[in-house]
């Protein structure tokens, strides 16, 4: 068996890497393969802690450090790792490379696009004049093409990332324990996803944020995401009992 698991895919193909493709491939894979994934399910499930007297208290800021700091960490790697390579010519890339560079590309668009989210506001914001007005308060038309925009290609940077690791391990003819092991990872997260979704931890971050009452403006309108969870006001008792 272990034999079998050794083998290069493509037995007619050799295995062979360089220490540079090695640790490209390492940290590639730390990066969109395991921080990443988990950076997005701890900001999707995570809003409201399980402990967390919610709405008691609000504005938990576990789930956002949590994701802006995992989701640095994927671009340092994607950094380092690109650069490792980046001395392959153009012309020479295979499609694999090329759709690294992609990657890269949609990465710093998702950071550009977050110093368009506008600003907070809100009731616990620092105030200076009672102002509580704010871009992601009011849910402005600024705000909700950020949310629709920074989710909508969050999950699909996941989706391209995942499948330039796997056309990688191709490329490089990995061994079959190595795909397994991918197999196998993705498919946990997979069912944590679909566990956390369907016991109803996706909770909409507005209200995550202030809470269930209809005086907010923001709880007037559809809660940005899909599969997201709104409770309201007067299911306050069952959405604690939840978490």
């Amino acid at each position: 068996m272990w034999e079998w698991l050794a083998a290069p895919l493509d037995s007619g193909r050799p295995h062979e890497l360089t220490d540079v493709q090695q640790w490209h491939g390492r940290l590639m894979f730390l990066g969109w393969g395991v921080i990443a994934p988990l950076a997005v399910i701890i900001a999707r499930y995570f809003k409201v802690l399980p402990r967390q007297p919610w709405p008691e208290k609000l504005d938990s800021q576990f789930w956002w450090r949590v994701h802006w700091i995992g989701q640095s960490l994927v671009l340092v790697c994607t950094l380092i790792a690109i650069s490792l390579v980046y001395s392959l010519r153009w012309f020479e890339l295979t499609l694999h490379s090329q759709l690294g560079y992609v990657v890269l590309l949609l990465v710093f668009f998702q950071i550009a696009l977050g110093y368009f989210r506008g600003s907070k506001g809100g009731p616990t914001a620092p105030q200076s004049n009672g102002d509580i007005a704010g871009d992601h308060y009011d849910m402005n038309l600024r705000r909700r093409v950020f949310e629709a925009l920074h989710k909508s290609l969050g999950y699909g940077l996941l989706l391209l990332a995942i499948t330039t690791i796997v056309m990688g391990m191709w490329v490089v003819n990995a061994p079959r324990w190595m795909f397994l092991c991918i197999v196998v990872w993705w498919a946990l997260l997979v069912i944590l996803f679909v566990v956390l979704q369907r016991k109803g931890y996706a909770i909409d971050t507005y209200q995550a944020i202030w809470g269930p009452d209809p005086q907010h403006p923001g709880n007037k309108m559809h809660p940005a995401g899909w599969g997201m969870r709104r409770i309201n006001r007067n299911k306050q008792s069952a959405g604690k009992s939840g978490h």
